[in-house]
């Protein structure tokens, strides 16, 4: 029987990591699940001291350490850093990415949040995963690719600090915990060691670890246990309805079991 699929496709190489990098280590070293980690863009904007191509690469070679540390496979759609937009040709590319891994299961973000390529990531991958099943979405153009069977289960993570662009609170409808999996999180954002100096430039942001420890404290503290994720489910017309996320990872709700 084939492994199920998770697809986690975010904005910026890192985005992961801080969002949901606990709940794939779960769906993987708990369950045999098969990951794949993909960003919009290789985030060419994010240096102070690198030109454009040189920190894509390093953000590259960065984001696939972080996927081997789980034995994924790591992705890149190939958007510009700060010019992620919903195009043809990016739904396209993302549909493409799609039919090639096959997701039951796909992860992004908000489509609320402090950075628009995280919201228009949002948008792309919700307009891709309804597209994916369609046949006459590309055709005559899928070449050596085939639809999916089925519109994927569909997750919104938390946005950057658990709030909208005006600072109202954005509560997740479930919290995954992630207690015994918070050090290995931790360990994948390390290997994206560009960024602290980039953070703390832009930012005014340091301490970029205990920044990923904080914020998954409290989601735990939320949820009644050490550290957790939170997530939203896409529960609109033709989407999946069964929380395939809660059943498989016990997901809680206000510190209640939920499945």
């Amino acid at each position: 029987m084939t492994a199920p699929v998770v697809l986690a496709l975010v904005a910026h190489p890192d985005d992961v990591e801080f969002l949901c990098a606990g709940t794939l280590i779960r769906l993987v070293r708990e369950h045999g699940w098969t990951a794949h980690l993909a960003t919009m863009t290789a985030g060419d904007c994010g240096s102070a001291e690198h030109g454009p191509d040189e920190i894509a690469t390093i953000r590259k070679r960065e984001a696939r350490a972080a996927a081997d540390r789980l034995g994924a496979a790591y992705h890149c759609v190939g958007a510009l850093d700060l010019r992620v937009y919903l195009t043809d040709e990016l739904v396209e590319r993302v549909v493409r990415l799609m039919a090639t891994v096959r997701p039951s299961v796909v992860l992004t973000h908000s489509p609320d949040d402090y950075h628009m390529d995280h919201e228009l990531t949002s948008r792309v991958v919700r307009a891709a995963s309804f597209a994916a099943p369609i046949r006459n979405f590309l055709h005559g153009r899928w070449e050596n690719l085939q639809p999916l069977d089925q519109i994927p289960h569909l997750y919104y993570c938390d946005p950057a600090e658990g709030k909208d662009l005006f600072g109202n609170p954005i509560l997740p409808t479930f919290r995954i915990d992630i207690s015994k999996e918070i050090e290995e999180k931790a360990n994948m954002l390390a290997c994206h060691r560009s960024q602290r100096d980039w953070l703390l430039k832009h930012h005014g942001m340091d301490d970029y670890l205990n920044a990923l420890r904080d914020w998954s404290a409290k989601q735990g503290q939320a949820a009644g246990v050490a550290y957790a994720e939170g997530f939203r489910q896409h529960l609109g017309h033709s989407y999946p309805q069964n929380n395939i996320l809660a059943e498989v990872l016990g997901g809680i709700c206000s510190g209640t079991q939920v499945s």
